[in-house]
């Protein structure tokens, strides 16, 4: 028996079957910014990415009554605790609506529900990506009424931190770990006793600059900035989500291309490096309190470095040397989504994990 696994991005459908641990078949498959650009609405797209994802079972000889599970990357829904859903009619309604916005994993439990349906199976969504078990204390801020929101790479996270705990022979719902996901923008997570209670957004633009992000700024020259008309809205926004970090300073958003630069003798490009790896160091150390104990000690199973960055051995090798005084460090390069949705499905199945239902607000 096998468990299908569709995680539908903006520019790909990445599709899998596995048993178990083990993928028994993958596939992602890529779509032009010219095919996506003739669907007015995410929703539109169904039917091509249903297409495909049929074209990849047809491929696979994959025989439906083999097949256990359906499961999903979840999509913009209301704040949820982690965990796995049941794909509902309820959910689909929000997810095709785009209730909470608009994005292609939307799809992913519009997708999954008709599938299982029809082969008389159930359909999971796993971890989606608006997870929030942040605690009041962490969502305060100086400005009554705004609050920092939990947004972060809430699948992985959780895949690696899981990953991990299996490495260290401990449990992750028993465990404690700092989980740093390292992209084009880098989120990170304070893993308490298997939930998250405090997370570095960037896509509210907190934490360290990164290769494509500009991080925390101070907020007063921004302020000046925009009273002056150095910079209008439009611009910053760009600039802070998709246009600052790496590609500011020196006009790059690859790592590697980084490193080459430090190795030619470029002193801007090695202060750069030294800068974005002390920034993520920093932050890393940020979410030390929300993991101290009652005597006031902290209680640490790992800092987890994780993403694309992660492939990057002297930027992970400068962040390690910064934070190893709070625990070991371990290194999962790149994501490990695909199966965290497939173990996801697993648990569900086998009980070791209550399956949630979800409601609509």
């Amino acid at each position: 028996m096998s468990i299908l696994v569709i995680n539908p991005g903006s520019t790909s459908t990445k599709v899998a079957l596995y048993k178990g641990d083990d993928t028994l078949a993958a596939e992602e498959l890529q779509h032009s910014r010219e095919k996506m650009a003739g669907f007015r609405r995410v929703a539109d797209q169904f039917d091509y990415r249903m297409r495909l994802v049929a074209e990849f079972l047809a491929k696979t000889g994959t025989d439906p009554k083999r097949i256990r599970a359906v499961v999903a990357r979840g999509g913009l829904l209301r704040p949820l605790e982690g965990g796995v859903y049941e794909v509902s009619d309820a959910m689909v309604d929000d997810l095709q609506s785009a209730r909470y916005g608009e994005h292609a994993c939307n799809l992913g439990g519009v997708l999954a529900l008709p599938l299982a349906r029809h082969w008389g199976v159930p359909a999971y969504v796993v971890d989606p990506v608006v997870t929030d078990e942040m605690m009041d204390k962490a969502r305060l801020t100086g400005l009554p009424g705004l609050f920092r929101r939990s947004i972060f790479h809430a699948l992985n996270q959780r895949g690696v931190a899981r990953m991990v705990a299996g490495r260290l022979g401990v449990e992750y719902p028993h465990s404690n770990f700092i989980v740093c996901h390292m992209g084009g923008g880098v989120s990170i997570g304070a893993h308490r006793r298997g939930r998250v209670v405090d997370v570095i957004n960037a896509l509210d633009g907190e934490g360290p600059f990164t290769p494509e992000r500009t991080g925390g700024l101070p907020l007063v020259p921004i302020l000046d900035m925009l009273h002056n008309g150095e910079r209008d809205y439009a611009e910053l926004r760009t600039t802070i989500l998709s246009q600052g970090g790496l590609v500011a300073h020196l006009g790059i958003n690859d790592p590697r291309l980084l490193l080459a630069r430090v190795d030619q003798g470029d002193e801007h490009a090695a202060l750069v490096f030294r800068a974005m790896a002390y920034g993520i160091a920093r932050y890393i150390v940020s979410m030390a309190p929300a993991l101290t104990n009652d005597e006031g000690g902290l209680d640490l199973a790992a800092v987890v470095l994780t993403g694309g960055l992660a492939r990057s051995v002297p930027l992970v090798e400068e962040i390690a040397r910064q934070v190893s005084f709070l625990g070991p460090v371990e290194v999962v390069p790149g994501e490990v989504e695909m199966a965290a949705l497939a173990q996801g499905a697993v648990r569900a199945l086998n009980g070791t994990e209550p399956v949630r239902t979800y409601r609509a607000d």
